[in-house]
């Protein structure tokens, strides 16, 4: 184990889902096979949409920046792991490991935000669909796109500083597959008392905005279907909302089992719902916005229509 200035290690080990031998290369595999199914199912989304003039909708174009963010989301985590686990040393840089959690928690928070940004269109378009074009217009999406990306990558800059400023005298073991917060903070042998104020407070604050936006407004939402007389007018409504509501569910389920607990009672059970949130919820975005929405369908019908001549 190599020490800058006594302070902190040089690199870290990653102990990543299992550290039996005769895993690594299943395990690779694995995790192989679902990269590629979110770099091939998120792409194939965002050319849908860019490529059918009748998803050019708000809903569509946050669902687009959407399925961007979870490449750019699973691309900061998963080839790490894949040269982990075909590699005996499963080393990392103390320099890669703060640019991971850099990326990790910055598109982490945007995918966050842009389920929020998705509740407000939803909001608008069942509770003032006479006025949705007017309130959900272009500027109205580009700030609400802007906002979704620098509160993230300017929150999460100020908690790599902080863990930055930690000091590291111990081991150098991550007992995880990537350098997420929890499994680090273990490892620091400084008092953690600020950085734990921060994650309690102005973190909280950050990921608990666009869950309240999407609390909000799915109650507003529920309110306003259930005065709609018909029962086919009530189906149609919350049919729109289903799509989102159940990655809502997936993403921020998983991540509060993971978050809403001391750093130091991170555990496997730990580990397997970071999996869901991080890698499972962006394998599953295109499957579930496609097959449930028939627009989307249909979308997909012409690009593969297009595709197929050439």
């Amino acid at each position: 184990m190599r020490w800058n200035n006594e302070t902190r290690p040089s690199e870290f080990i990653l102990l990543g889902l299992s550290s039996r031998p005769e895993d690594q290369k299943p395990l690779f595999v694995l995790f192989l096979t679902i990269y590629l199914i979110i770099l091939m199912g998120n792409l194939i989304i965002m050319l849908a949409i860019y490529s059918d003039v009748r998803l050019q909708t708000p809903m569509y174009f946050f669902l687009s920046i959407l399925s961007f963010v979870d490449i750019c989301y699973t691309t900061a985590i998963i080839p790490k792991m894949l040269i982990n686990f075909l590699s005996e040393t499963k080393t990392i840089l103390y320099s890669e490991c703060l640019t991971q959690m850099y990326f990790f928690l910055s598109f982490g928070n945007v995918d966050s935000y842009l389920l929020g940004s998705m509740a407000i269109d939803r909001y608008v378009a069942i509770c003032n669909p006479f006025h949705y074009i007017t309130i959900m217009s272009y500027k109205c999406c580009v700030l609400l796109l802007v906002i979704s990306f620098f509160i993230p990558f300017l929150h999460s800059l100020l908690h790599v500083h902080l863990m930055n400023k930690l000091t590291f005298c111990a081991s150098n073991i991550i007992h995880h597959f990537f350098c997420d917060l929890n499994p680090v903070l273990k490892l620091s042998c400084s008092s953690t008392f600020v950085k734990e104020i921060v994650i309690k407070t102005e973190g909280l604050f950050v990921v608990m905005a666009p869950f309240m936006c999407i609390i909000i407004s799915y109650l507003r939402i529920f309110t306003t279907v259930l005065k709609i007389p018909s029962t086919v007018g009530k189906y149609k409504a919350f049919s729109t909302c289903g799509s989102h509501l159940t990655m809502v569910t997936l993403f921020y389920g998983s991540i509060s089992y993971v978050y809403l607990q001391p750093p130091t009672s991170f555990t496997v059970k730990d580990q397997i719902a970071t999996v869901i949130y991080t890698i499972l919820t962006s394998m599953l975005n295109p499957f579930v916005y496609s097959l449930r929405n028939k627009d989307m369908k249909q979308g997909l019908g012409k690009l593969i229509g297009r595709i197929k001549p050439q």
